[in-house]
């Protein structure tokens, strides 16, 4: 005779590693699905409206789609592939090293790499700023020894891809050293061994078992990219209005939260279909260690 569904339920709810799973179990709802399910909420309501006394609208999402907010989605997705590229190119010889040959040394670059992140991130910016003013530290040091003025990129576009790469290369970094370090040194000396050239061993051993971490490196840089906001204020000076730009000034200055939410709603459409893109194509259990 089976068992009751209730007292099946109870039986798996006594289980010790649901009952330590129920705190973080909460705290990610209240936390984390409770605050999207409200932006999710607030985008089917009326323009400029807190209520949904009438029935659930699209308006919202129309009428973006309609105005001229495809501009700066349009810079967000460009500015944010850029940054994954250029990091790309920057992260992966300075992984390689901390994974294969640095040594003792990977720990210090860890740490120098690490420090930035206690730093605020306005902060490190303004820095870049008074570094870029014209007659300011670059400036004013290339005037005094060389005795000529240089351009300055400040409130440019190139300022503000120096500043997203700047704010985002650990998170391209880590992963990516994470990635390498699962490549086998002793797969590649066998392939040496049967007379692969170097970059024959790059292009079908090193770069595939690698890729794992240079995915999840370039996914996180570029959905934190696409939701950057004080690289454009700060760097651009507004000289580039990105997408966050415009869900900030829904929110603040036009008090059109349901605008704002819809704008939200489709970073997070973008972000999301991404992620579920890229997992779709991970082996996530080998990466954590699993098999």
């Amino acid at each position: 005779m089976t068992e009751p569904a209730g007292k099946r339920f109870v039986e798996w709810l006594r289980q010790p590693g649901v009952l330590a799973a129920v705190p973080v179990t909460l705290f990610l709802v209240v936390g984390f699905a409770g605050p999207l399910v409200l932006v999710w909420w607030y985008s089917l309501m009326p323009p400029k409206t807190f209520t949904l006394a009438q029935a659930p609208t699209l308006d919202n999402f129309i009428s973006s789609a309609a105005g001229s907010y495809y501009i700066s989605f349009g810079w967000s997705l460009y500015l944010s592939a850029i940054t994954v590229v250029i990091l790309l190119l920057i992260c992966y010889p300075v992984a390689y090293g901390m994974a294969k040959l640095f040594g003792k040394w990977a720990s210090l670059i860890t740490l120098l790499v690490v420090l930035q992140l206690l730093v605020s991130e306005n902060i490190r910016l303004f820095g870049w700023v008074l570094f870029l003013l014209k007659n300011g530290i670059m400036d004013g040091s290339v005037q005094y020894l060389f005795g000529f003025a240089m351009p300055s990129i400040l409130y440019t576009v190139p300022a503000i891809v120096m500043g997203l790469v700047y704010v985002y290369l650990p998170f391209m970094l880590f992963p990516m050293v994470l990635g390498l370090s699962m490549v086998p040194d002793s797969l590649k000396e066998a392939a040496f061994d049967l007379g692969a050239t170097r970059k024959a061993v790059f292009w079908e051993i090193e770069l595939p078992l690698a890729s794992p971490g240079i995915m999840i490196g370039g996914l996180l840089t570029f959905v934190l990219a696409l939701g950057s906001l004080a690289e454009s204020k700060i760097l651009g000076g507004q000289r580039v209005i990105m997408i966050a730009d415009d869900i900030e000034s829904a929110f603040t200055f036009a008090q059109n939260w349901p605008r704002g939410a819809a704008l939200s709603v489709l970073v997070m459409v973008i972000s999301g279909g991404l992620v579920l893109l890229l997992l779709r194509r991970l082996d996530l259990d080998r990466i954590m260690g699993r098999r």
